[in-house]
């Protein structure tokens, strides 16, 4: 009954505005029919998530995301036992929950999780389709409708945090970027809610950043940036 309830709180009930870029929607259909894995690469708010999301929501799943970071455990991922009423008590973690339920797991910015700990999904991306719960004993088989998906930015990428080919090899890989002028604007339109003329600057000015990397710039303004700024603009920032 906790499950479900937990479950619910990831469902996306209306449909989330997403332009696509390309095939990458009817990709991600054809990896989820087949039990594949899917990997999203490319630049920060560029519109990886709101693909998900969108995903999520097209094929009637829930969506479990996991921000990754140095301290991300395989017990924070698989799951642990906690004292409660002086017992101890197992407690699923998100991907446990993603398995046992069918849902979607998105594990957002892999790279940066430890790589003792990206281990463990290396059995779940194969055609085994498996996560063994070691401190329990026990072995999920994945159910069809589950789908495992994960994103990096080669952008930042070096020898130390990069994909072991092994991990990478096991997953059908998309890549993003952002979207052409036009589409960019529509979709500042469509989020912050500014004019055609004010998106159409902010995209023009967002583009000129992102080619400032020689000059000392290493991140140009993201398409999440642009919205941002629309947003605040219509609030008369």
């Amino acid at each position: 009954m906790k499950d479900n309830i937990r479950l619910e709180e990831h469902r996306i009930e209306q449909e989330p505005f997403y332009l696509p870029i390309g095939e990458e929607i009817k990709l991600a259909e054809a990896a989820y029919e087949t039990g594949l894995p899917l990997l999203l690469k490319g630049p920060t708010g560029c519109g990886k998530t709101r693909f998900m999301q969108y995903l999520a929501w097209k094929l009637n799943r829930p969506l479990i995301t996991v921000s990754c970071h140095d301290d991300l455990s395989t017990s924070d991922l698989v799951g642990r036992y906690l004292i409660r009423a002086g017992e101890a008590v197992w407690t699923d973690g998100p991907l446990t929950l993603a398995v046992r339920a069918g849902a979607i797991c998105y594990l957002d910015e892999i790279v940066e999780a430890r790589k003792d700990t990206t281990v463990v999904i290396h059995p779940l991306a194969d055609d085994r389709r498996e996560l063994p719960i070691e401190k329990r004993g026990e072995l999920l088989v994945a159910p069809p409708e589950f789908m495992l998906a994960v994103s990096y930015n080669p952008g930042y990428q070096s020898v130390i945090k990069d994909l072991k080919p092994s991990t990478r090899q096991r997953f059908v890989a998309l890549s993003f970027d952002y979207p052409n002028p036009e589409a960019e604007a529509e979709i500042v339109i469509k989020e912050s809610g500014v004019s055609e003329d004010l998106a159409t600057s902010l995209v023009k000015l967002g583009r000129m950043t992102r080619g400032l990397k020689d000059s000392g710039l290493p991140e140009g303004a993201s398409t999440r940036l642009l919205i941002q700024a629309g947003k605040l603009i219509e609030q008369d920032i």
